[in-house]
């Protein structure tokens, strides 16, 4: 009410997003703030599907000139007795609206911002202060997989320690934990990620360097609240066996003591799951060892992805997905969308849909797509945005990066490389 088109509006407990919301729908800049990753995740997917009315502005290239109002003559007295025109009024609350266009939302980004914990003034120059804090930090990360453990694919799937042991090194290997499995108990290396930052490619490799030196452990888990783009498990070969790497998110709240109950049901650490992708020809068939000069497609299979609401971690089909996004030339660390595709509905009708005898899962998408728009789509351009198959990708030279985005239906997002 107290800014003007092109003003900044700050809202520091974001919640579902209607600040942002109505400052989008407004012509304001707006930043929005909050600690949880679910209510990010609605206001990111309210803003993303939104249509706002496309006012009429006074200049199309500086949106701080306003927008055209309404305006109504203000009758007086005074004009009346004096038989002067009435002084026109602006309505600033009923900008008029071009009815032959739809807006959607302008580009944002989502961002992650370190986190301060408030000490005392005299404190703050304190080494010791810094070191008591990391400390208790991951003191804190050993008591909840001592009582909560590891969820891994299945609510009823836990991996719990029996005990976990700091270990006194530089490298990149925090603790040893051991656990219970067929077999009697094993033991686990663990990296603990940056409390502000993300875990990064090459913290990855030099755990499973050290993991594969030590080579008396079944599993090296990768611990982190944010992960770089290219981070991914998998299984890694020694000469003496083998050891499966996991990468685990932390739960937000453990970044400060007393958020997060010692309860065994909580989901303090999730196992991440990878879309299931892969690489075929024109007609579906796998390809295990493409090459430059070669067009192929993605294929999307399932994902593994975490469910907040039901707090458990599941294998979803294809028709779960919102939507996926392929990157058909990727840097590293840079996303950039070349392609997006619709990928849902009722189980029975996309299978039905794949073996091509039944439309109504592509048409119940189109439906709520262009009631979500307020347009109509083409039927033909809607059929290269539906779909588990991308379009063809022209491969130009060896070590090229596909990097392909899934996003669940709670905004959860998961990411896989394939590199030729």
């Amino acid at each position: 009410m107290t800014t003007d088109p092109g003003d900044l509006v700050v809202d520091p407990t974001c919640g579902s997003g209607t600040t942002a919301y109505l400052a989008e729908q407004w012509g304001r800049r707006w930043i929005t703030v909050d600690t949880s990753r679910i209510a990010l995740n609605i206001a990111k997917t309210r803003l993303t599907t939104a249509t706002f009315p496309c006012y009429k502005r006074i200049s199309e290239s500086d949106i701080r000139q306003g927008f055209v109002y309404k305006k109504v003559p203000h009758i007086t007295l005074r004009s009346l007795a004096n038989d002067e025109p009435a002084e026109a009024e602006t309505l600033y609350d009923q900008p008029e609206v071009d009815k032959t266009k739809v807006r959607v939302a302008g580009p944002f980004t989502v961002e992650t911002l370190q986190g301060l914990d408030p000490i005392a003034p005299a404190a703050a120059n304190s080494d010791a202060v810094a070191a008591d804090t990391d400390d208790q930090f991951e003191e804190r990360i050993f008591e909840h997989l001592r009582s909560a453990g590891i969820k891994n694919g299945d609510a009823t799937e836990r991996a719990t320690f029996r005990r976990v042991e700091a270990i006194s090194s530089e490298g990149y290997l925090h603790a040893e934990g051991f656990y219970v499995a067929e077999g009697g108990e094993r033991k686990a290396y663990i990296h603990i990620g940056p409390k502000f930052g993300a875990v990064s490619r090459q913290a990855l490799n030099g755990s499973i360097k050290e993991c594969r030196q030590r080579g008396d452990a079944d599993w090296l888990v990768v611990l982190g609240f944010q992960f770089d783009t290219d981070v991914q498990g998998g299984q890694q070969s020694t000469s003496l066996g083998q050891f499966r790497v996991d990468i685990v998110r932390m739960h937000d709240d453990l970044m400060q003591a007393g958020l997060i109950k010692n309860d065994k049901k909580a989901a303090s650490f999730v196992t991440i799951g990878e879309p299931d992708v892969a690489l075929v020809d024109a007609d579906g068939k796998d390809l295990t060892k493409p090459q430059p000069g070669q067009s192929v497609h993605v294929e999307v299979r399932g994902m593994d992805l975490y469910d907040p609401i039901r707090d458990e971690v599941k294998a979803r089909n294809i028709n779960d997905i919102a939507y996926w996004m392929v990157d058909d030339d990727y840097d590293g660390s840079n996303f950039v969308v070349q392609q997006v595709f619709f990928c849902g509905g009722d189980q029975d009708e996309f299978d039905k849909w794949k073996r091509g005898i039944s439309d109504l899962a592509k048409l119940s998408t189109k439906k709520r797509a262009e009631h979500t728009l307020r347009i109509e789509l083409d039927e033909d351009a809607f059929d290269e945005l539906y779909g588990y198959r991308s379009r063809p990708i022209n491969l130009t030279r060896p070590g090229q990066q596909i990097a392909v985005r899934v996003i669940s239906q709670f905004g959860e997002e998961s990411t896989r490389v394939v590199k030729l």
